[in-house]
C-alpha cells in the first residue's frame, strides 16, 4: 500500500468544508473538491465561508480524467451517495481508497457494492455540531474521523494533523454513532432541543432509552458484538456533545429541507421488519417528522 498524497473530497457541506479547510491548511496541493457545473458556478460567484472567512478550493468536475487520488472522502448526505459514486468512475484506480463519512449504517456497504471491499474503508464523523446558513458554516473544529483500520490513511491523517480514531471494533462503534443519531437528531427536530437540553432532562433520558432499546434488539439480531453495552454507551456519547449544539436534522427542518430520516428511523423500521422486531418508537418518530417535512 502506497503513501497517501492526493485527496478528492466529495461533499462540501458543514463536515466536508471543515475537513477540506484542514487538508488545505496542511498542503494546498493535496486536495481537490468534486463538484458539478452548477455548484462550480455558484461557488465561484459566492465563495463558501467558514467561521467568517471565504474559502477557495481547487474544484474539479466529474468529466476530468487526469486526476487519480490516493484517497476519496465522501461527506455528502446519504441521498447524494449514488450520484457521487457514479461521478467517481474517472477517478478510481487500483490504488484508490474510498471512505464514506456519512451518517447511518448502510453507506459502507453501498460503496463496497460499487467499487469493492478492497478499496472501501468504513468511516464516520463525530464531534461538535456545525451551524450552516446558506453558504456559511460556523464550527469550532472539534471533531474526528473514526474509521476501520487502514495504515496509509492513519499515517496521512497524522501527518496532516487530522484528529482520528481507529476503534477496536469499528462495527460496534458505528452502531453507537447510529444510536446517538437516532435519539438526538430525530427527537430534536420535533422537540426543538439543543444537546444541552437533552443532557439536562431526566424525562428525555427515559424517552431516549425507550427508543434505544429498539436499536439494541436490532444490533443483537444483526450480530453486532457488544450489543448489550450499546444503550449505556450511546447515552455516554450524548453527554459528550457540546451543550449549545443543534443537530443537523433540527437545522434541516428549520431551513425547510428534507431530513436524513430514511437512514435513521427508516433503516430501523426496515431492519425491524427483517427480524420481526417491533419498532413503535421509531415508527412514530418517522411519521411525525414526515409531517414536519410537509409544512
Amino acid at each position: 500500500m502506497g503513501k497517501i498524497e492526493k485527496i478528492l473530497l466529495c461533499g462540501i457541506g458543514a463536515v466536508g468544508l471543515t475537513f477540506a479547510s484542514k487538508f488545505q491548511k496542511y498542503s494546498p496541493d493535496c486536495i481537490k473538491v468534486l463538484v458539478d457545473e452548477k455548484r462550480l458556478k455558484r461557488y465561484k460567484q459566492k465563495p463558501l465561508r467558514l467561521n467568517g472567512e471565504e474559502k477557495f478550493f481547487d474544484y474539479i468536475l466529474p468529466s476530468n480524467t487526469d486526476y487519480k487520488p490516493d484517497l476519496i472522502i465522501i461527506s455528502t448526505k446519504m441521498d447524494g451517495l449514488e450520484s457521487v459514486l457514479e461521478n467517481l468512475k474517472n477517478f478510481v484506480d487500483e490504488k484508490t481508497f474510498i471512505m464514506p463519512i456519512i451518517n447511518g449504517i448502510t453507506a459502507e456497504n453501498i460503496v463496497v457494492e460499487k467499487y469493492g471491499r478492497e478499496r472501501t474503508v468504513g468511516g464516520y464523523f463525530i464531534g461538535h455540531s456545525a451551524m450552516r446558513v446558506n453558504n456559511e458554516v460556523v464550527h469550532d473544529g472539534v471533531g474526528k474521523i473514526v474509521f476501520s483500520s487502514c495504515e496509509p490513511i492513519a499515517e496521512f491523517f497524522s501527518r496532516a494533523g487530522i484528529d482520528f480514531e481507529i476503534p477496536q471494533d469499528f462495527q460496534y462503534a458505528k452502531w453507537v454513532k447510529f444510536g446517538l443519531n437516532i435519539i438526538s437528531n430525530q427527537t430534536s427536530c420535533i422537540l426543538k432541543m439543543t444537546f444541552g437540553d437533552m443532557q439536562k432532562s431526566k424525562e428525555f433520558h427515559k424517552f431516549a432509552r425507550n427508543i434505544l432499546r429498539e436499536i439494541v434488539e436490532l444490533a443483537h439480531a444483526e450480530g453486532v458484538l457488544g450489543w448489550e453495552n450499546l444503550e449505556n454507551d450511546v447515552i455516554k456519547s450524548l453527554d459528550l456533545m457540546s451543550a449549545d449544539g443543534r443537530t443537523s436534522m433540527l437545522q434541516d427542518i428549520e431551513a425547510g429541507k428534507k431530513t436524513e430520516l430514511d437512514i435513521f428511523a427508516g433503516t430501523v423500521i426496515k431492519l425491524g421488519k427483517k427480524h420481526g422486531i417491533p419498532t413503535p418508537y421509531n415508527q412514530t418518530l418517522y411519521e411525525m417528522i414526515r409531517i414536519l417535512e410537509e409544512l
